[in-house]
């Protein structure tokens, strides 16, 4: 036995030698020291003898396993770190070389939108309120006097999450409601609250059933519908250019009264129509009126005292419009080539 173990140590000693880098040492390991290799069986071998050879050749056993293993890890250790060290040379970093350019985008056409509409009014004097996309029947349709039947309470048209009480907002108007609310009907409003709206919509190149909508209020005493024509005709100015123009036409809407659709004229031709207008010379981008007495009486304003203008634009409508879109639909997919080409797009 003793014999055996001397030869074996040698043969491992002498194949120790040839080893060159960590493949060839993973070899010997698996050749020598596996569960079926030489050294194992060595160690198997004692059970077949006499206690007192176990005694003797069990410490020899030992002392040779804990030798090779010994020798094996040191040069694991050094084949190691000769692999770290190349690495590290071929994969080192020259800091005094240029930086590499990495292509980014910019803020969505839609954000830009909010982000400059927000200036303007905020450069009025108005306040920007956010308010909650999931919202109850009561401050999205009931005060904003939408009657039961109304179309736009219909679950073809809106995302009902709940008993038909809780749903996602179709408009940010019930954000107007809760700062009327707020303000007891006693306190002067003048807000705009941009945000996210949901609406059962076939999506194509004009519409989404996820859009952003621009809301304005305006609440106080001797407000006139004039005072909406001056708002909205600086706010297509400032957007669309010093040359723009704005006009009414009558309209409806429940929670306006008299309501109208706000009309620019056409950016793309001088007013004889184009493929944006079609034959009118005239693009609608707005809707709205003075609030109706209704809203404001079950928002705790006194409409014999109080008076007020709103009005909704679509941001998407908005930033087809200043960047010459065609398609709603690429607002919304973060396409490098579209969002680094921004300001060359703009319209003005």
């Amino acid at each position: 036995m003793k014999e055996k173990i001397t030869l074996l140590q040698k043969e491992i000693e002498e194949k120790l030698k040839e080893v060159k880098n960590l493949d060839t040492l993973n070899e010997l390991k698996v050749k020598y020291l596996s569960k079926k290799g030489p050294v194992s069986e060595l160690t198997n071998s004692l059970r077949d003898l006499s206690i007192e050879e176990k005694k003797e050749f069990g410490k020899l056993i030992t002392d040779f396993r804990n030798d090779i293993f010994s020798k094996v890890e040191a040069l694991k250790e050094k084949y190691e770190l000769e692999e770290l060290n190349k690495k590290l040379e071929n994969e080192k970093v020259d800091i005094s070389m240029p930086g590499l350019d990495i292509e980014s985008g910019s803020p969505s056409f839609v954000e830009k939108v909010i982000d400059d509409a927000s200036d303007f009014f905020i450069s009025l004097g108005y306040d920007i309120y956010e308010g909650p996309e999931i919202e109850l029947d009561k401050y999205n349709f009931e005060m904003l006097n939408l009657p039961k039947d109304h179309p736009a309470r219909d679950a073809q048209d809106t995302y009902y999450l709940k008993d038909e009480d809780l749903l996602l907002r179709s408009q940010t108007s019930p954000v107007q409601v809760r700062v009327m609310l707020d303000g007891k009907g006693e306190t002067p409003i003048r807000m705009i609250c941009p945000g996210k709206t949901y609406r059962r919509e076939d999506i194509n190149a004009t519409h989404e059933q996820e859009f952003t909508q621009i809301e304005g209020l305006v609440i106080d005493k001797n407000i006139s519908l004039s005072d909406l024509k001056g708002t909205f005709d600086a706010f297509v100015k400032h957007t669309f250019g010093e040359t723009t123009e704005a006009r009414f036409r009558p309209s409806y809407y429940p929670f306006t009264e008299p309501s109208v659709e706000m009309d620019m004229s056409c950016i793309y031709c001088d007013g004889s129509g184009c493929n944006m207008c079609k034959p009118k010379g005239w693009i609608t981008i707005a809707g709205g009126g003075m609030v109706h007495p209704n809203v404001l009486r079950m928002c705790g304003y006194d409409p014999d005292k109080w008076q007020g203008f709103a009005f909704g634009m679509a941001g998407e409508r908005i930033a087809m419009l200043k960047y010459n879109m065609t398609d709603m639909r690429t607002m919304h997919e973060n396409d490098l080539r579209e969002t680094k080409n921004f300001d060359r797009k703009e319209v003005k």
